[in-house]
């Protein structure tokens, strides 16, 4: 499994504390009732937002832009009643194509890191929202801009915070978590940016930082940034926005084109981890934004927006089959069954997944929100967790 930060709890991060979209909760709900499991709470006033929220130290976090006018971003605190604690502005945020706050924040210890759609990275207080430190990528790091607004969720590691500007200086850069000050700066290949999110992993005892540039898969040294190698990734417009995962020696990444050089691919490492090579390419496997599961060996996830359910044998590539059951969209996985918001009709969906089928147990249509439906689930506390875009419902699923 990708080991992630020691100081990053399970619910303070990306898609779960491994940012591979397993969920380590226990005695959930194995169905949901015809409407739906209960609906704790709900708030209907973040604004425009795709970020996913982030659960630690018995708060609710998660980013919005109330009015896209002025484009000001603002953290949202909750408490885990649904009672909004406070709301601060840290700055200017993503109003350009597809407008929203784009970064699922990190919270590690009494720190939250955000990364605006503009281009900044942001440190807060938790418990206040109060700034600490921020870092723009254009005036001090260089960057060149992206299409659709820095997405990144920001990855931290000891006191590293590690964050992906692009450009020719400073593709890839850790900095200090406490200060914002530059610990080091890899020129990688000088590409621009996408929109996926890093991990760290340790392969037979070396720790490396894998990540997308707008056209390749990265392996660096996570702790002096030092390029081991990179993989051509291709995708029409350059959308890279599936985070990768690594499994016994083995990167898996997805992107959503046919092209010789794109779609679901395996990298393996050699054994020091300074190379990679590609075993195979699944070009059947279309996933523009949704990522997928890695469990017990196979693959599973949707094509983009469509309804087609994949299982793919992670060791050959190989496609098992395809379930029709159910429109594409972000999947997660908790106490041994997906979880599936399908995000051009909006149904949430329980569901078992095995190397034979892939079957819907239950699901329910989300009723509140606004446009597209690109957050990703989450679950923490027996709670699950679904951002809507100006909307957030907190639902029990709880046995």
């Amino acid at each position: 499994m990708a080991i992630v930060s020691g100081v990053a709890t399970a619910q303070s991060q990306w898609r779960g504390p491994n940012r591979d979209g397993i969920y380590n909760e226990t005695n959930l709900m194995k169905e949901w009732p015809a409407e739906g499991p209960k609906l704790l709470w709900s708030f209907e006033e973040l604004g425009t937002g795709q970020g996913s929220v982030v659960v630690a130290n018995e708060m609710v976090f998660v980013t919005g832009i109330p009015d896209t006018v002025n484009s000001d971003g603002y953290l949202f605190a909750f408490d885990i009643k649904g009672k909004l604690l406070w709301k601060k502005n840290y700055g200017k945020d993503w109003t350009g194509i597809f407008p929203g706050a784009r970064s699922t924040p990190t919270v590690a210890g009494d720190l939250i890191y955000i990364e605006g759609g503009n281009g900044n990275v942001f440190c807060l207080k938790a418990k206040t929202g109060d700034p600490v430190w921020s870092v723009d990528f254009f005036g001090e790091l260089k960057a060149d801009s992206v299409q659709f607004g820095f997405s990144e969720s920001l990855l931290v590691d000891g006191d590293k915070l590690y964050c992906t500007p692009g450009g020719k200086e400073n593709n890839v850069v850790a900095l200090n978590r406490f200060t914002g000050a530059k610990i080091w700066s890899s020129p990688a290949y000088g590409e621009k940016a996408t929109y996926s999110s890093p991990i760290v992993f340790n392969h037979n005892g070396t720790r490396i930082l894998a990540n997308l540039t707008s056209t390749s898969i990265i392996g660096l040294d996570a702790s002096t940034g030092q390029m081991y190698w990179r993989i051509n990734q291709f995708q029409d417009n350059k959308i890279h926005a599936n985070t990768p995962v690594y499994f016994n020696g083995n990167l898996i990444v997805s992107s959503a084109s046919r092209k010789d050089s794109s779609g679901l691919v395996s990298l393996k490492l050699s054994p020091d981890g300074k190379k990679a090579e590609i075993t195979w390419r699944n070009k059947e496997f279309i996933n523009l934004q949704s990522g997928f599961v890695l469990k017990d060996g196979h693959v599973y996830g949707s094509a983009h927006i469509q309804p087609k359910w994949f299982c793919i044998d992670a060791q050959t590539g190989q496609t098992k089959y395809i379930a029709k059951e159910l429109g594409g969209g972000p999947v997660i996985f908790a106490d041994g069954l997906f979880y599936c918001y399908a995000e051009k009709d909006g149904e949430m969906a329980l569901a078992e997944g095995t190397p034979e089928q892939f079957r819907i147990i239950s699901k329910f249509k989300v009723p509140l929100g606004t446009a597209q439906h690109w957050a990703h689930p989450v679950i923490a506390d027996g709670k699950l967790y679904i951002r809507h875009n100006n909307a957030l419902m907190v639902y029990d699923i709880r046995k």
